[in-house]
């Protein structure tokens, strides 16, 4: 008994935890295992039309009945899971605007814009070099 007064946190601080429940219980009775919400809870979907779905589907697999509280769990469960989704995708574009270049940790590997500019400027000699020998051939023929 001794050991568990030394390590019990309540009663090195002087708290005597049956006194503060009784205090508890006697002031806020009526308080006490009911659910408080801050907001009326409201469906995110539209619940007659979910509900015709939801009963659609049920009764392909033979179910004949489904309650209303059913349409409420799977309204707030698509509510969850969107918000999820487009907090993911908000964390990916914000990682996506992150720019690199000027970290020192990170080199540039490839440099595709360079690459495609290169690339433009062998086609532009290229086409040069075709115009010119059409030239020279029909300079040649008109001789």
């Amino acid at each position: 008994r001794d050991d568990d007064d030394i390590n019990d946190v309540a009663s090195m601080a002087g708290v005597n935890l049956n006194e503060e429940s009784a205090r508890i219980m006697a002031t806020n009775s009526d308080l006490v295992g009911t659910q408080i919400q801050s907001c009326k809870d409201e469906p995110f979907l539209a619940a007659i039309p979910l509900h015709k779905r939801i009963l659609e589907t049920a009764k392909k697999l033979g179910i004949t009945d489904v309650p209303a509280e059913v349409v409420t769990f799977i309204s707030h469960a698509t509510q969850n899971r969107l918000r999820t989704v487009i907090e993911k995708v908000t964390v990916i574009t914000q990682h996506r605007m992150e720019s690199y270049k000027d970290d020192e940790w990170y080199e540039q590997a490839t440099d595709v814009r360079s690459q495609l500019k290169f690339f433009e400027q062998l086609e532009r000699l290229e086409k040069q070099r075709k115009d010119e020998q059409e030239r020279e051939i029909l300079l040649k023929a008109a001789k």
